[in-house]
């Protein structure tokens, strides 16, 4: 049976502990800044109040003569090493405190690069579960095309082989929840058994100008299969579907004569949803709701989200300057982080991508305002 996808997905990922997050060393750099510029403050009051009673204890000396010259010169060198003081403090001012903002500011650099190859990994990770499970759709087309029943419907065509075929095919549903139907159509496009026929009344329904049946009946082995695009499909009552076909070849054979197509459909939404709704974001990030997880096709048009309202927008501007996985700010100040598919063992993958979008606060609440809220 197919894999869980939400399983499949919660099982892996990033999670980081806000504790020991690089923002916090970022927050101590600028602490021990303001601190140190605090305790130089501090110093240089006390220098400048050490610096006043020389000078009143040097005047006093003076007015002493003689018996006074002695405190005179103690209450020179006093002044003397407190300017001495003075002045290294002024200088281990400048040096903490800009150690400490130059450190701040190159914290700030890692912590964007950390934060956005993190997100990358993310991406990398959610395309790759949607890859792997719509490879192991492509293996059951190809599986199935060879069901005996399959094949003999089309091999001895009549009411009985079509009959055996939807009820074979009804079977497979109930253990494969994943699909909203499968159909059998013959070499001129018309379908003549399904899985769900009480459901979805398709017997009698042509197809042969469907991309999916024509691509199928062109295919040169049992190894090859075609795909269409995500796409509500009018016959199963305008829900969004994954189509995976394959021909149906005589005997069942692999080099064998096509004798028709069986086409799977994959139900898109909910298992796509488990994918981008279920990605390993922190704590804080899903509180704060300004995190967004999409799945695009080559095309960047938006085929899952985890916010619906993305779906809405149709297609995702996404810039990756020719790399299959990256980074970048947006001048919105959004922070984008994407990955190609990788494919998956013999799947070669459709050119989608992997999108993580965190959004600064303010950013945010003009999506909402224009968007409405989610």
């Amino acid at each position: 049976m197919p894999k869980d996808l939400t399983a499949d997905f919660s099982a892996s990922g990033v999670h980081s502990d806000k504790e020991a997050s690089p923002e916090t060393i970022i927050e101590l750099a600028r602490e021990v800044a303001e601190v140190s510029a605090m305790r130089t403050s501090a110093i240089g009051d006390i220098t400048r109040r050490t610096k006043i009673l020389a000078l009143n204890a040097k005047i006093e000396a003076a007015r002493a003569g003689i018996h006074g010259a002695g405190f005179g010169v103690v209450a020179a060198e006093v002044q003397t090493i407190s300017s001495q003081i003075d002045m290294a403090a002024s200088q281990m001012r400048d040096e903490i405190v800009g150690s400490a903002n130059r450190l701040h500011q190159l914290g700030q650099g890692l912590v964007g690069s950390m934060r956005g190859q993190r997100l990358a990994d993310l991406a990398l990770n959610m395309i790759d579960i949607i890859d792997r499970n719509l490879y192991e759709r492509s293996c059951d087309v190809r599986w199935w095309a060879t069901d005996s029943a399959v094949v003999d419907a089309l091999e001895q065509p009549g009411a009985a082989t079509a009959s055996h075929a939807s009820q074979r095919l009804g079977v497979i549903l109930k253990s494969y929840t994943v699909y909203l139907d499968i159909w059998v159509a013959d070499a001129q496009g018309r379908v003549i058994a399904s899985g769900r026929p009480g459901k979805y009344p398709v017997a009698g329904r042509s197809v042969a100008n469907e991309k999916w049946f024509r691509d199928a009946m062109g295919t040169r082995d049992g190894t090859e299969f075609a795909v269409a695009d995500v796409a509500p499909h009018e016959g199963l009552n305008h829900q969004p579907v994954a189509t995976y076909a394959t021909a149906i070849r005589a005997g069942g054979a692999e080099n064998g004569r096509p004798l028709g197509v069986l086409g799977i459909f994959f139900d898109w939404s909910p298992q796509a949803g488990a994918v981008v709704g279920n990605v390993r974001l922190t704590e804080e990030e899903r509180l704060e709701g300004r995190t967004k997880c999409l799945i695009v096709d080559s095309n960047f048009r938006v085929l899952a989200a985890s916010d619906q309202r993305y779906l809405l927008i149709g297609r995702y501007p996404l810039t990756t300057g020719g790399r299959d996985m990256g980074y970048y700010t947006a001048e919105d100040g959004t922070m984008v982080a994407f990955a190609l598919t990788p494919g998956y063992e013999t799947y070669r993958g459709l050119g989608w991508y992997g999108l993580i979008l965190q959004r600064p606060p303010e950013v945010e609440a003009a999506w909402n305002a224009r968007h409405g809220q989610a």
